[in-house]
């Protein structure tokens, strides 16, 4: 049965709204390090808080969202997944873009025994209690509805379009950009976004938990933005391939999407939105 359009209506509409605030400040002040950081902790957990609010407003369980931990193997997955796809890209770019490896103003050795392994366990942490803010909404609360609307294929589609769309004010109007130009920098973001939708759609679905995404999303901003990118010299035309506004990302961020699709029948939504979407039309 159709599920009614009223809960993903209420929730983009709250989700944006609240984000208006710290799109505001972020805009004014020019670049994401407003605030200490802090605002954008605040725009990450605001498509979570519109998550509850929407369920409070249209009287859905919170159960809904997807809190249980297990299988705890598509977890540790999710926190592989993103080596397995960006590591490949910034090694290519090490090795045949001379003065693209370096660590701008930072000791070699003291990063690689002690800097390096605090950001894949310790930064991780931090980063999961930000990313689960927007996994919260984008993947517990919106992708299962989508996907009763859409299908599966459509599904995860449109909501890598309402994520893709979401970061836009910061890209284009702050520094959450890699300074290349500006429709580079937003086909490349747009078209990574659409392929890692798939992605976090497939686990999500597959696990019926929202900590599989929230671990990938972490994973990726840990690996790519706080490690690769730092390992990476903007030297020749590295940022045009690296940084998540690169071609490097797209090609092999959308095969990691392929393959998912292409086990889309292992995931069975319907079973997890007659738990997950009480409504119906």
């Amino acid at each position: 049965m159709r599920r009614s359009p009223k809960p993903i209506v209420v929730f983009l509409f709250i989700a944006f709204l609240f984000s208006s605030l710290p799109y505001f400040v972020i805009i004014h002040a020019g670049h994401l390090a407003a605030g200490g950081g802090l605002l954008v902790t605040l725009l990450m957990w605001c498509p979570g808080v519109a998550a509850f609010a929407t369920c409070k407003i249209v009287r859905i369980d919170f159960a809904s969202l997807g809190w249980s931990w297990r299988p705890s193997r598509y977890v540790a997955w999710a926190y592989l997944i993103p080596v397995l796809y960006a590591l490949p890209v910034y090694v290519a770019t090490w090795l045949f873009i001379p003065g693209s490896w370096g660590f701008p103003g930072r000791p070699g050795i003291a990063t690689f025994l002690l800097g390096l392994p605090l950001l894949a366990t310790v930064a991780l942490v931090g980063g999961l209690a930000r990313t689960l803010g927007e996994e919260i909404g984008w993947r517990g609360f919106l992708l299962p509805r989508l996907v009763g609307q859409f299908g599966f294929t459509l599904g995860c589609l449109v909501s890598g379009c309402v994520c893709a769309l979401w970061h836009y004010p910061v890209l284009l109007c702050a520094d959450y950009n890699a300074g290349t130009n500006a429709a580079y920098t937003l086909a490349c973001f747009t078209l990574m976004v659409f392929g890692d939708s798939f992605v976090f759609g497939w686990m999500w679905l597959r696990s019926n938990s929202v900590w599989p995404a929230a671990m990938l999303h972490a994973s990726h901003n840990v690996f790519v933005q706080a490690m690769f990118d730092r390992m990476t010299a903007p030297a020749g035309k590295a940022l045009y391939i690296t940084t998540e506004f690169g071609c490097g990302l797209v090609l092999t961020v959308c095969a990691a999407a392929l393959y998912f699709w292409t086990r889309r029948r292992l995931v069975q939504p319907a079973a997890v939105l007659d738990q997950a979407s009480p409504e119906a039309a």
